[in-house]
């Protein structure tokens, strides 16, 4: 986890909101990271992160076991045809049935997959490369849009 953190850290203009005890965020969220384009460092008002981390289950997504000792999961927004090369599936046509609990394999996220999401249980040497990359092209598209906010 530490090597993703350190290496979206190096990204220009982003903000990872890692929100702890006694903050203003919701229990629920302590632990968890979550990576905005944000170069003004504020929490954008209107844009969900492009990508996340979690810690543990939440009570609508339990399937990657998250609550299971030393198990955390990598999320990643990402574009349509990179989603169907990665999972063999277009993200509102998901038939096939996958072990979400997996580790170190891409999967469709196993609640947002259909938003396009994908998932990466403790991602390792068979995912991690492929994850910075996938890191890197959520973030150019998060700042592409923000900049196309700023020309209207």
């Amino acid at each position: 986890m530490e090597q993703i953190l350190s290496t979206v850290r190096t990204f220009d203009g982003v903000l990872v909101l890692a929100p702890r005890p006694g903050s203003a965020f919701p229990e629920v969220a302590w632990g968890d990271a979550f990576f905005y384009y944000s170069p003004d460092g504020e929490v954008p008002a209107n844009e969900q992160p492009y990508a996340t981390i979690v810690t543990k289950d939440y009570p609508d997504d339990t399937a990657s076991r998250l609550d299971e000792e030393g198990r955390w999961r990598l999320n990643i927004h990402v574009d349509r045809q990179t989603f169907v090369r990665l999972t063999g599936e277009a993200p509102r046509a998901l038939t096939r049935a996958r072990d979400a609990a997996v580790v170190d394999v891409i999967n469709p996220h196993p609640v947002y997959g259909p938003l396009g999401w994908v998932a990466i249980v403790n991602p390792g040497a068979r995912t991690m490369r492929t994850a910075i990359e996938l890191l890197r092209g959520a973030h150019r598209a998060a700042r592409a849009r923000f900049e196309r906010r700023l020309n209207r």
